[in-house]
């Protein structure tokens, strides 16, 4: 399903380029992006219910032009994100700009990161982005490394199954056309089994695995129990044991 790339190769521009197109309406709630402004207070609800935000250093992984960043920001976070599509980065600047929401943006990968701050951030966050890299557990491993002990990881993703097929991508992108025509592709989707692999050998535990599912009909999300489509993990960061 992947391929394995270097820390400094792990992205695949043809699809920075596919999302850096979008970066001027990325912010339009009725742009191409509609569907993840709906899932957006969702992934923030799942997160903010297991790790304390006020006061918090956290990470955002591929954080597009800044809509988790800044809503993870407006929880009293301290947040720094990244993205490797210079278009995106320059609107989320721009538009943390506007809202007066301060994030550190950066043009930087989570691998680069983690040779610079280890060990610095009480959450990381990466959603809708593991689907998209040649190396997902390449991500994962650095996320791991930039977790202070008893931090957490929060993912979310796309499992691979006929469902996630039916809906992610045929209904999505050619029935509604809520997303741009080759969004996703199948054979990237990530199992929740896969995932959890992943976790471990970056020695991460796994606490939870819960559906996430968008409704068009009220352009909204909400966290459900399948996860046979859209779905959000957390994952815990040991905390260190004195012999």
């Amino acid at each position: 399903m992947t391929t394995q790339a270097s820390n400094d190769t792990n992205f695949s521009q043809a699809e920075l380029d596919k999302f850096g197109a979008l970066a001027q309406r990325w912010w339009d709630p009725d742009g191409p992006q509609k569907a993840l402004h709906a899932l957006n207070p969702a992934r923030l609800g799942y997160v903010a219910a297991r790790t304390p935000l006020a006061g918090a250093r956290v990470l955002d992984v591929g954080c597009g032009a800044g809509l988790l960043s800044e809503a993870l920001a407006g929880e009293g976070a301290q947040v720094t994100a990244l993205d490797l599509a210079p278009e995106l980065v320059k609107v989320a600047k721009l538009h943390g700009l506007e809202t007066g929401v301060r994030v550190d943006y950066r043009l930087q990968s989570v691998e680069s990161l983690a040779t610079e701050l280890p060990g610095q951030f009480d959450a990381v966050t990466c959603m809708e982005m593991l689907e998209h890299v040649p190396d997902p557990a390449s991500i994962i491993r650095a996320c791991a490394g930039l977790l202070k002990p008893g931090g957490r990881l929060f993912v979310s993703t796309l499992n691979r199954t006929p469902a996630a097929f039916a809906l992610a991508i045929v209904g999505a992108e050619y029935v509604a056309r809520l997303l741009p025509k080759g969004t996703h592709q199948y054979r990237d989707f990530i199992k929740p089994s896969e995932l959890g692999a992943w976790l471990r050998e970056a020695d991460l535990q796994l606490e939870d695995v819960s559906g996430l599912m968008y409704e068009p009909w009220r352009n909204a999300a909400r966290v459900i129990g399948r996860t046979d489509v859209n779905y959000l993990a957390c994952a815990v960061k040991p905390t260190e044991t004195v012999a």
